[in-house]
């Protein structure tokens, strides 16, 4: 079977680390080739919570856009997400690109919208994959954050994952 290259946005707000690194490893198991944008802090968008650490991560995959979105459900379920006691978002994945897939399928919309909207989403994108076209307005990540004009502050924050400093110094 095919390989499809993936890009993924991750996010935290409780317990940032520990659920952030335990959502890296479920899905170094089933991402080949993964790699990390730096994490960024950034205040909440639509909820009223603590502060978030969000990045983007990218890699290889066998599974359809479909089942890997189911197993991002579990991923997140594993870490708390959809508990009824939850005071927060111990981890968010959103599939933001599969391929140049440009469409809805099964209600799943791609690319996501929060790549255009989102700084914690646009910024650590453009630095993971600077030259990425994004599909649906064919101009790069790059060019997309030169030209956004998104009012959220982020602040690059240090972050490790087995041993990997996702932000440099």
């Amino acid at each position: 079977m095919s390989l499809s290259t993936v890009y993924l946005g991750l996010g935290s707000n409780i317990d940032r680390h520990r659920h952030l690194c335990a959502g890296l490893d479920a899905l170094a198991a089933i991402l080949s080739d993964m790699h990390c944008s730096p994490a960024f802090e950034s205040q909440a968008v639509g909820i009223k919570s603590g502060p978030f650490i969000n990045f983007v991560v990218t890699g290889k995959t066998d599974l359809p856009l479909l089942e890997l979105d189911r197993r991002l459900k579990f991923i997140e379920a594993d870490n708390g997400r959809y508990a009824p006691e939850r005071k927060g978002l111990p981890l968010d994945i959103d599939v933001l690109m599969y391929d140049d897939l440009h469409g809805t399928f099964d209600g799943l919309v791609l690319p996501r919208a929060e790549i255009l909207k989102n700084a914690f989403v646009l910024w650590p994108l453009s630095l993971l994959a600077p030259t990425l076209m994004h599909p649906g307005v064919g101009k790069s990540m790059a060019q997309l954050w030169q030209q956004a004009q998104i009012e959220q502050v982020l602040a690059p924050v240090a972050f490790e994952w087995r041993g990997l400093q996702l932000t440099p110094v």
